[in-house]
């Protein structure tokens, strides 16, 4: 599942977005609000439950990083909810402190990390990235820790690279977004909150039937057993004890 939100006008609209066994990706529900707080993500995830969702089930969550969207997500889903935060925010929030003068190479040098395949290489390469920030900027390094376990969630899982590459970010929700927006650009009058929720929603549904299945569907299965794995290890079994 991919949480994200956007902006329309001054408007806040959070939006869940699933991916079925068979790669289809499926708008599951919007909720608005003044920001991604806690609250309208715990409202959206009610929603949702209500009308089906089992959130104990082992699931990955993609979100953006927001304190809301991951507190929203816990409170609901627990243990059973193995988190993602999305790479490309990362990147671009630990740049955003940097000069210009070193935005590049430390972009580059994420994405590297972020592109290898084991969890291991991946961890220790930005490991090694987080000492450098420290004496260049400490601001930048405490931006790359804060989560940085989370980025990675893809490469803990291990899954094949086509798989990992399209579940690294919420770039498929955004793109979404994007088209949305494109949608929603006549509109020059907004009258009220629904009309906010009905355009969106037009514009989703719209979007939705043509979207194409996602890069790497035929390896889902392996994501479904490999969360089974995660989310056993993270619930200790009790055992009966001996007499």
């Amino acid at each position: 599942m991919m949480i994200d939100g956007t902006c329309f006008e001054d408007q806040e609209v959070v939006v869940a977005m699933g991916l079925t066994l068979q790669g289809h990706k499926v708008v599951l529900g919007l909720h608005q609000g003044a920001t991604e707080n806690a609250i309208v993500v715990q409202h959206l995830l009610e929603d949702l439950q209500q009308r089906g969702v089992d959130f104990a089930v082992p699931r990955l969550y993609v979100l953006d990083g927001g304190k809301g969207l991951h507190a929203g997500v816990r409170k609901l889903a627990g243990k059973c909810a193995v988190i993602q935060r999305c790479q490309e925010h990362k990147i671009r929030n630990v740049v955003g402190h940097l000069t210009e003068e070193f935005q590049t190479a430390v972009g580059c040098k994420m994405r590297n990390a972020y592109a290898m395949r084991e969890h291991a290489d991946a961890q220790r390469a930005l490991a090694t990235l987080l000492r450098e920030l420290m004496d260049l900027n400490p601001s930048a390094a405490h931006s790359l820790e804060e989560g940085m376990e989370e980025t990675l969630a893809v490469h803990r899982l291990r899954l094949p690279e086509k798989l990992r590459q399209t579940l690294r970010s919420t770039n498929p929700i955004e793109s979404a977004f994007d088209t949305v927006e494109t949608v929603c650009r006549n509109v020059k009058r907004w009258q009220g909150g629904d009309q906010y929720l009905r355009w969106v929603a037009s514009g989703l549904h719209w979007v939705e039937s043509r979207w194409n299945r996602i890069h790497g569907y035929r390896e889902l299965p392996i994501l479904v057993k490999e969360l089974e794995l995660a989310v056993v290890k993270t619930i200790p079994v009790r055992h009966a004890s001996v007499r």
